[in-house]
């Protein structure tokens, strides 16, 4: 579990191995991610867009934005948390992801980054 904190945004992250919707023969590697992001601050907070760099051990870099998370562009307020369950595909068995969302501070209409920490996609066979 990785976490890191961005103006009182709070952002953990958890990985697991798909193996079930992997396949290696054909380059294909599969991993789920679990995010919890938790608005420490006294405002709520709306999480507006997601910027991702995706790094594949084999050479790959890839990069997103998009509005929102899963379809959502939550409002979390004070002490309270969303939660979400994505996925990422890779040509390889390693890589890593790390990024940012834009949130919206409700209360005064000030937009600011929150960091994604960098977290790691290895295929548990790769770690032995």
């Amino acid at each position: 579990m990785i976490t890191q904190i961005t103006d009182g945004v709070k952002v953990t992250v958890e990985t697991v191995y798909q193996s079930e919707y992997s396949n290696p023969g054909n380059d294909h590697f599969m991993f789920a991610y679990h995010i919890t992001i938790e608005n420490l601050g006294p405002h709520s907070i709306q999480l507006l867009r997601r910027h991702w760099l995706i790094y594949d051990s084999s050479g790959t870099k890839r990069e997103i934005d998009g509005e929102g998370v899963v379809g959502l562009q939550p409002i979390i307020p004070p002490g309270e948390q969303h939660d979400y369950v994505s996925g990422c595909n890779l040509k390889s068995e390693m890589g890593y992801m790390e990024g940012s969302y834009q949130m919206l501070r409700e209360i005064d209409g000030t937009v600011f980054d929150v960091n994604i920490p960098r977290f790691d996609l290895v295929a548990p066979f790769r770690m032995n």
